[in-house]
């Protein structure tokens, strides 16, 4: 974690109306998440121009130079996961099932198409995570980590008016993994200790957009983070190429090749007449004349492809909109949308989620209510709607009644999606089943299907951290102590908490050594679980040991 507290500009509040342009910021504190990963993107993105004159740019050794090779795959892979796990435990690591699928389905096709095009190789395919993950910030932003972790802002999703924009912004991080620009660049540091170049990458990214010149000083005052902060900003050659590969991949996926576009000029409006550096893409990715008249190119020649109905898409940015910031005066301010009900459909279908969402979190239920009415009205109503779209605010309506304590409502309301087998359908049916629990049959029958259901999930899904704690909760209601406390301990591995993890095993290993009665299976588990965890633990501590 970084220690440096730093702060930044906060959107107040992103447009309603797709012409229409964010105000000024307001400055809140920002979290070591924040502070880091409003960075990182110069490590993995950035151009020189960003932070110093463009005659001092760097020049990447080819994929073929040794230099590349000495950063091999797997030690990519590695930092990654050292970097991630710093990432998963901060507050502002967001997991939001609902927004997290919706991104996920952006992804996917990207991942598919860039499979057919021959970028994502055999040697990289499996060993890379091909993992986008949210981030609570506000600021218009996304990168790309080593190992293939992407990250995206809030912010980033509560401006794109569409699926093909935000396809275009993932599309040119992925083109930065499978290009592997990352290890292009420091290559030349593989013989480091990847704990301590993961750490020094954050606190000299940290550092790096600090408005003190002395929080910089300090951080590269030494010559091994001087060498880091050399080999933190990419070319804009490297820029070009993640623009032309990412292109490729987008339509290749079936997004409508205007999206890049689309997304260039709406941010390069944006920062020209609100240059208040809340929009830290562009400063990591310089929208110069020539990048964005290629993205006007690139579309011309391009068949467009079929559109998927934009109304979907809405409903992710309304969720986005609102979660970014939850202080209670930017609630009020998305509450207050309820009050505007002309426009398009999206733009009613956009102000009626944005205000039954705030209004949930500010616990006013009436309103909330209201304006979920009329969210589901316009789905409904509209020909341009599509199932996924009423689906959306079906789920976040069900979420709604199960934080008022109306399980029974949730499960009502959710009933046409209840036989799915999503992730969101998945956790919000076993939480409405354990809010109901007074009301199952006495042998916890609708519990022990639910139970089964996850652990299918989990047994597919081992990093799924929210998952495994949902089932925890199952298996203790259940009245099996063992098999809740190995499904808590694998929560928090799966977070990055080996500490919390070992210690949840310890203590389901005592809970075995008791006496009482435990199943021969569970117990053999938890000991081997515990001897992995507490090696890799070890090894963490021996490296980070060695790195001092």
């Amino acid at each position: 974690m970084i220690a440096t507290r730093l702060s930044r500009g906060v959107v107040r509040s992103l447009p309603r109306r797709p012409v229409s342009l964010p105000p000024p910021p307001r400055p809140v504190p920002r979290s070591s998440l924040r502070r880091a990963l409003a960075c990182l993107c110069a490590f993995a993105l950035a151009s020189s121009a960003a932070w110093q004159p463009a005659a001092a740019e760097n020049t990447l050794p080819s994929l073929g130079d040794s230099d590349s090779a000495d950063f091999s795959v797997g030690s990519e892979r590695k930092l990654g996961d050292e970097i991630m796990r710093e990432i998963r435990v901060d507050p502002d690591y967001v997991d939001d099932p609902l927004l997290l699928e919706y991104l996920q389905s952006v992804w996917d096709p990207l991942v598919a198409a860039s499979r057919k095009l021959g970028n994502i190789t055999a040697d990289i395919d499996q060993r890379f995570a091909w993992q986008p993950f949210l981030v609570r910030d506000p600021s218009v932003n996304a990168f790309a980590l080593p190992g293939g972790f992407v990250g995206v802002h809030l912010g980033l999703i509560a401006i794109t008016t569409s699926r093909d924009e935000l396809a275009s912004v993932l599309g040119h991080e992925m083109s930065h993994v499978t290009q592997r620009h990352i290890a292009r660049q420091i290559s030349g540091n593989s013989r480091r200790s990847l704990v301590s170049m993961a750490a020094l990458i954050l606190g000299v990214l940290a550092a790096s957009r600090s408005s003190s010149p002395d929080a910089m000083n300090a951080v590269i005052a030494g010559t091994q983070a001087a060498t880091i902060q050399s080999q933190l900003n990419f070319s804009r050659d490297v820029e070009r190429e993640a623009d032309r590969i990412g292109f490729q991949v987008m339509t290749a996926a079936g997004y409508a090749p205007g999206g890049m576009a689309s997304m260039f000029e709406k941010m390069d409006a944006s920062m020209r007449l609100n240059d208040f550096g809340g929009f830290p893409y562009l400063r990591s990715h310089p929208l110069t004349v020539e990048r964005i008249g290629e993205a006007r190119s690139r579309a011309g020649v391009v068949t467009a492809a079929s559109r998927v109905s934009v109304l979907e898409h809405v409903t992710a940015q309304a969720r986005a909109r609102v979660l970014m910031d939850p202080r209670v005066d930017a609630l009020r301010r998305w509450q207050g949308r309820d009050i505007d009900l002309e426009g398009s459909a999206s733009e009613r279908l956009l102000n009626a989620c944005e205000s039954a969402q705030a209004s949930s979190l500010l616990r006013d239920w009436t309103r909330a209510d209201a304006s979920f009415a009329r969210a589901l009205g316009v789905v409904r109503g509209s020909p341009a709607s599509s199932g996924r779209a009423e689906r959306a605010v079906v789920l976040m309506q069900a979420q709604s009644m199960l934080d008022r304590g109306a399980p029974a409502k949730a499960a009502d309301v959710m009933k046409s999606y209840a036989a799915e087998a999503s992730r969101p359908v998945l956790l919000l049916s076993a939480q409405i089943a354990l809010a109901e629990t007074p009301a199952v049959t006495p042998d916890g029958v609708a519990l022990k299907a639910h139970a089964g259901e996850l652990q299918t999930w989990v047994a597919l899904h081992g990093d799924d951290s929210l998952a495994w704690g949902v089932l925890g909760q199952t298996w203790a209601r259940l009245g099996v102590p063992l098999r809740s406390l190995r499904a808590e301990a694998e929560s928090r591995y799966a977070l990055g908490d080996l500490l919390g993890a070992v210690d949840r095993l310890r203590a389901g290993q005592r809970f075995a050594r008791g006496g009482g009665p435990v199943d021969f299976i569970d117990a053999s588990v938890i000991d081997s679980r515990l001897r992995d965890v507490e090696a890799q633990r070890k090894q963490i501590e021996a490296d980070q040991r060695a790195s001092r």
